[in-house]
């Protein structure tokens, strides 16, 4: 999650959502979305041909006696590898544009990925979890959130990699189903105990 800050005169404040959640451990770290300036993308080797001018996403107003609460626990949370810069936050009402302050992410953070090989990337996803819940619960939910904020709100490659997470999950399913019918039913397993018994109770009888 990155925030916008506005000020107002009632000291209200701009709270600005795009969806990070902790989905991973130190040791298997799971997979969020970032803004990075674009200056530094362009460095990048990408692997989708996804590259919007724009970011789509929620700005919620925050109570002014809430303010300084939120911003210090965005501070502990988004800081550590982020810078914060000033950018313009358009409402889709076309109201006027809201001043913003926004933590972007950095491609010297620790954390930073940056591109990947899409099926490698979504194999990850499917088996990473963390403290908030499972990393494909994540992706999942800003794929919809995403498809739901407006008609061209949608991001090719988070659509992509939730299709590919889905067919793994689907691949796995019908794996299990083939285990399943490959095991001995339990009515053969009793039919071979009595057929044992009765072979047994034969041999006393002679």
């Amino acid at each position: 999650m990155t925030y916008i800050d506005h000020s107002t005169d009632s000291g209200e404040f701009w709270l600005y959502g795009y969806g990070q959640d902790h989905r991973g451990t130190p040791e298997a770290p799971g997979r969020v979305v970032t803004l990075i300036e674009r200056s530094f993308w362009e460095q990048l080797t990408d692997h989708h041909d996804s590259a919007p001018n724009r970011v789509w996403g929620v700005a919620y107003r925050i109570k002014a006696d809430k303010v300084a609460e939120v911003k210090d626990y965005l501070d502990i949370r988004e800081i550590n590898g982020y810078t914060i810069h000033y950018a313009p936050f358009y409402p889709s009402d076309g109201s006027e544009p809201i001043r913003t302050l926004v933590y972007i992410g950095t491609p010297d953070n620790d954390q930073f990925v940056g591109p990947q090989d899409p099926q490698a990337l979504a194999a990850h996803i499917r088996k990473s979890r963390g403290p908030s819940g499972l990393n494909i619960d994540y992706l999942l939910g800003l794929e919809k959130a995403l498809d739901e904020l407006g008609p061209e709100s949608g991001d090719v490659h988070v659509t992509d990699l939730s299709d590919r997470v889905r067919a793994i999950i689907a691949a796995e399913q019908e794996a299990s189903d083939d285990v399943i019918s490959s095991q001995p039913s339990a009515v053969s397993n009793n039919f071979q105990r009595e057929t044992s018994v009765k072979e047994q109770e034969t041999e006393k009888t002679e």
